[in-house]
């Protein structure tokens, strides 16, 4: 895919994805550069120029792009609970500091990771494409904010960058350090939200990160596609209940038993934001009026345009990505 002699700067290499998409071009020989806040040991080991910084600061930012002919932009604030201004300083500013080193430095391409709840507008939605649009109001900070630097990006890519934007849905497998644990970690705790049939489409890590390295190189063999935005998934919906009994299964957990109306979780969604608020409580509330939708709704999309345009293929299914999972997990339990 990618050339050897290419140089890709990842911002957010130290997370789930960026960690997954560094490893990918370590492996395709391409130079590979970092931009986080911290320090990885493993980046280290694969031999990663490791370059500290905030994306809120945005020379630190233009010197990590400088020389790049390829930006993988992963890193972003993500949750369902926060203040709205730390929010958009990283993931609209941030952003917008990302686009500006591009233009600065001449950066050939910049893919950037966006998330399909920027379209998200309390609804179901099922087998929807790219071309849905983003709702008059946005229900939590991370949708808001995440819209607006997708619009940005999408902007720029129309205009004086080259760039594309995918939407991964619900990304799962081995090294996961959010959403699997998340869901072990109430292992016997969770209850189902409305009657367990809503469908999702999710994404196995590695098909994830690979699509990434298709649109930097699609992006390169056809500039046309600047400015385009793709739903990614692994074209696999299930209902959302089923996938994370599977979860738990992996981990040696017992199914979800309990249950809550639609209605009474946002009752208790609103009632626990409420609290956490104006009391104000520290960290976020178990359930949230964004999750509780998210978590009773439809929500699967096509990926026609990712197969059409990038030559993009879910290579591995969700049953052969669980079982990779359920072996990672024996290794390394979650506590």
């Amino acid at each position: 895919m990618t050339g050897a002699t290419e140089s890709a700067l990842v911002t957010g290499g130290g997370g789930f994805l960026g960690a997954a998409i560094v490893a990918m071009l370590v492996k395709e020989g391409v130079r590979v550069r970092t931009f986080c806040r911290g320090r990885y040991p493993a980046l280290a080991a694969l031999g990663v120029e490791q370059v500290r910084g905030d994306l809120r600061e945005a020379r630190a930012v233009a010197a990590a792009c400088a020389g790049m002919d390829v930006v993988y932009h992963t890193a972003a604030k993500a949750g369902v609970w926060g203040d709205f201004d730390e929010y958009a300083a990283i993931n609209v500013t941030g952003t917008e500091h990302v686009l500006a080193a591009c233009r600065a430095h001449r950066v050939k391409r910049l893919i950037y990771t966006s998330s399909p709840s920027v379209v998200f507008d309390g609804r179901g939605h099922a087998g929807i494409d790219e071309s849905v649009p983003y709702p008059a109001v946005q229900a939590a900070p991370y949708p808001a904010t995440k819209a607006r630097a997708e619009q940005a990006v999408v902007r720029a890519g129309q205009n004086d960058l080259l760039t594309v934007s995918l939407r991964p849905h619900l990304i799962w497998g081995p090294g996961d350090n959010h959403l699997v644990p998340g869901i072990i970690r109430r292992a016997g705790r969770l209850k189902r939200i409305g009657d367990g049939t809503n469908i999702v489409d999710t994404v196995y890590i590695e098909n994830a990160a690979r699509a990434h390295l298709l649109a930097a190189e699609k992006l390169k063999e056809t500039p046309a596609l600047s400015g385009n935005v793709y739903f990614i998934g692994q074209g696999e919906p299930v209902p959302l209940w089923d996938m994370i009994d599977r979860i738990l299964a992996a981990a040696g957990k017992g199914p979800v038993t309990g249950q809550l109306s639609p209605r009474t979780a946002k009752l208790t969604a609103a009632c626990l934001e409420w609290l956490y608020r104006w009391l104000p409580l520290p960290g976020e509330p178990s359930l949230t009026r964004f999750m509780a939708a998210e978590l009773s709704t439809d929500h699967w999309f096509t990926i026609d345009a990712a197969r059409r345009d990038l030559g993009y293929e879910p290579l591995v299914s969700i049953e052969a990505g669980l079982a990779r999972l359920a072996r990672w997990l024996q290794e390394n339990p979650v506590c």
